[in-house]
């Protein structure tokens, strides 16, 4: 298990809690909590990516800590559009500002765009970014067991539940996967980049599938480069991909997304 706050895994979370504080100062706790207890009712995450073949969690992402910008001109709702028209079974909001120039600014846009369920991604350990993702319309969010030692995932989990969300675990090893299994997970994401250099193994996704078993759902995530890699990361088990770079260097990203559904 990488150590919560060491290498770029630290660093990333380090800003999270910059924003985080940042934030608090403009928009107390409670506020975001009538927020949230009035925002649009969540769409569900997880039956979204339930449905028969393999689903695309496409992903809003202006640019990457490792490779810079991805896109000169980013504009969430055309891309959300864009994403909807291809089929997209849900919509993955980068929210972290330092590293990947997100905003929670875009939640709502692309939950009015794309009409399928939002995902926070972010790297979240405080309930205040709990309840700002479901006050900014978010229907789910990322929870990632690297980061979240001791009870603070089945913690997050809950609150995440008692909001009427679903969160998508991330894991990088079969350890991590027994933690978010431990801690109530439907929906595993695997995690085929490692936090502490950035490496890709794509074969991560089929070694977690047969470590878990048939269930919770499982989403492969990072590394997906074509529709090569959706049909072999249904073959090794998974019900989605989570995909980023790709569909934002896509000169037409909702054909990109039509590709990657048929690569079964």
């Amino acid at each position: 298990m990488i150590a919560a706050r060491s290498g770029i895994l630290g660093k990333l979370l380090d800003a999270a809690d910059r924003q985080t504080e940042k934030h608090r100062t403009t928009t107390p706790l409670a506020e975001l909590r009538e927020r949230a207890a009035v925002a649009p009712a969540p769409r569900d995450f997880a039956a979204a990516l339930g449905r028969p073949g393999l689903g695309v969690i496409a992903e809003l992402k202006p640019r990457s800590p490792s490779k810079g910008p991805l896109t000169d001109d980013y504009r969430p709702a055309g891309l959300a559009a864009a994403y909807r028209a291809g089929g997209a079974a849900a919509i993955s909001v980068l929210t972290h500002e330092e590293g990947f120039g997100g905003s929670v600014d875009d939640l709502p846009i692309a939950r009015t765009e794309a009409r399928v369920p939002v995902l926070r991604k972010d790297f979240i350990t405080d309930e205040y970014q709990v309840y700002e993702a479901r006050a900014f319309g978010a229907d789910a969010l990322l929870l990632i067991v690297a980061a979240l030692p001791g009870g603070q995932l089945a913690e997050l989990l809950a609150l995440t539940r008692e909001l009427g969300m679903e969160a998508l675990v991330e894991v990088h090893d079969t350890a991590e996967a027994d933690r978010a299994l431990a801690a109530g997970t439907r929906v595993l994401g695997v995690n085929h980049r490692d936090l502490r250099d950035f490496s890709i193994d794509l074969t991560l996704s089929g070694r977690i599938r047969r470590h878990v078993g048939g269930e919770p759902l499982l989403v492969a995530e990072s590394g997906i480069g074509g529709a090569g890699d959706a049909r072999r990361m249904r073959k090794d088990g998974a019900d989605a991909v989570l995909v980023g770079e790709l569909l934002m260097r896509s000169a037409d990203p909702a054909t990109t997304i039509e590709e990657l559904s048929d690569g079964e």
